[in-house]
């Protein structure tokens, strides 16, 4: 990040005097710089604050009420601000990342998850966007699961399947917040108890998400949870990222790595099919640098799979890294996780209800264990009995790179064949 300058007054060893007068001039005529002046000068766009606005020079955090949920409970927003003008918006319903403010390489702040404009947007079913998902996030089979000899039948949301929670998954509820500190980073605390039989999950579940905003300028989002009764449970956050900016056209320019040699195959109703696959020679592969939407045409319907990361052993390990040549921004993503879904908005139509974004507007890489892995035994488990806690790490890294051009990158295309970085500019 750029700094302010300082003025540096070079005094010799031989003309100490001369140096003194100096100094006693420029305080006296009033040119001395304020000590205490040293946020740095930022612009940022008009998601953010107006522009040319100073950042604050601090790590700071704010809360207001900005709503009421369906409930009658007040909807509490958290704004997380470190010294480099780095923003991050919460809210309590749903524990939503609401905005991502930073830096391109120009010094330009912008907002670069999807959201609505408006947070009652937030109380009715949608994309998830920016929500933490749970019980279970992603698919579980037909809704059906067995512990023991105890089978469940949960909500089958999306076609014949269980999708993240339910009817009413977490992303729908009223979480308590409140604003918590420490060095070097200013964070939201936020919990949600999860009552027996809610979804006809088993088990009271108790919830602890922590969203951090650090000075190295990540977002790390720490989870925790224990349970009265054996369940299962799979958390994760499901924000969009769009790094030119959420509604900036699509992010089929964006180049992604990650460190996945396998990914897990799916049927027609994304559900794994079992054993994970090599992706060495097919369109899954971002081992080595791709552009999301060079290879996109040859996916059904689009990415929409979890990946598994290589070597996951429960430390925090770095598992992916997104960058768009445009804005030259660059988020790397480091978790605890065994997966990562990776999704490229294939559901967003430009409708209201999903926040009128375009289709591949945004695109998730969400850490968590794998879809259905309550009826596949050879998954990582995801059971988790009284006694336990359940824990979870994901940083999400965020820098600028300088302007570079990348001849040897293959172009993407869009769902139709089409050039999509000339596309998303018309």
């Amino acid at each position: 990040m750029p700094h302010n300058p300082v003025l540096t007054l070079m005094t010799s060893p031989t003309r100490p005097n001369r140096a003194l007068l100096c100094c006693l001039a420029l305080l006296v005529s009033g040119c001395a710089p304020d000590p205490a002046d040293n946020s740095p000068k930022t612009s940022s766009s008009s998601s953010g604050s107006a522009t040319g606005e100073a950042k604050t020079a601090e790590l700071a955090i704010s809360e207001r009420e900005v709503a009421t949920d369906p409930d009658g409970k007040p909807v509490t927003l958290f704004q997380l601000t470190n010294s480099h003008g780095m923003e991050v918006e919460v809210i309590s319903w749903g524990a939503v990342v609401l905005a991502i403010r930073v830096p391109d390489r120009d010094n330009h702040f912008e907002n670069v998850t999807l959201g609505f404009e408006k947070v009652e947007g937030y109380f009715e079913p949608g994309p998830y966007f920016g929500a933490i998902c749970g019980r279970y996030s992603n698919r579980i089979a037909k809704g059906l699961f067995s512990i023991g000899d105890k089978k469940y039948q949960l909500a089958t949301n999306n076609d014949a399947n269980h999708l993240h929670g339910g009817d009413q998954g977490f992303n729908r509820r009223a979480w308590t917040g409140k604003a918590v500190k420490k060095d070097g980073a200013v964070g939201v605390a936020l919990k949600l108890v999860s009552p027996d039989g809610e979804e006809n999950y088993p088990g009271t579940l108790t919830v602890d998400v922590t969203y951090w905003l650090t000075e190295n300028s990540e977002l790390a989002i720490e989870y925790k949870a224990t349970t009265d009764k054996p369940t299962v449970l799979n958390l994760t956050n499901h924000c969009y990222w769009n790094l030119a900016g959420a509604g900036n056209g699509t992010i089929l320019d964006h180049h992604l790595t990650l460190d996945c040699d396998k990914f897990l195959p799916v049927s027609d109703s994304l559900i794994p099919t079992g054993k994970p696959a090599a992706v060495a020679g097919s369109a899954m592969d971002f081992t080595s640098t791709q552009p999301i939407g060079s290879r996109i045409k040859q996916v059904k319907g689009g990415y929409d799979h979890c990946y598994v990361i290589n070597g996951a052993d429960g430390s925090l390990k770095p598992v992916a890294e997104i960058y768009d040549p445009g804005s030259g921004r660059v988020m790397e993503i480091l978790t605890t996780e065994p997966g990562i879904q990776f999704y490229t908005g294939n559901f967003l139509d430009g409708k209201p209800a999903n926040g009128s974004y375009p289709l591949n507007g945004g695109f998730c890489l969400e850490c968590q264990h794998f879809p259905d892995s309550p009826n596949q035994p050879d998954f990582p488990s995801t059971l988790l009995k009284p006694g336990e806690t359940y824990s979870q790490i994901t940083i999400h890294r965020f820098s600028v790179r300088p302007d570079e051009t990348d001849a040897s990158a293959p172009a993407p295309q869009d769902a139709d064949g089409g050039d999509a970085k000339k596309k998303s500019t018309e």
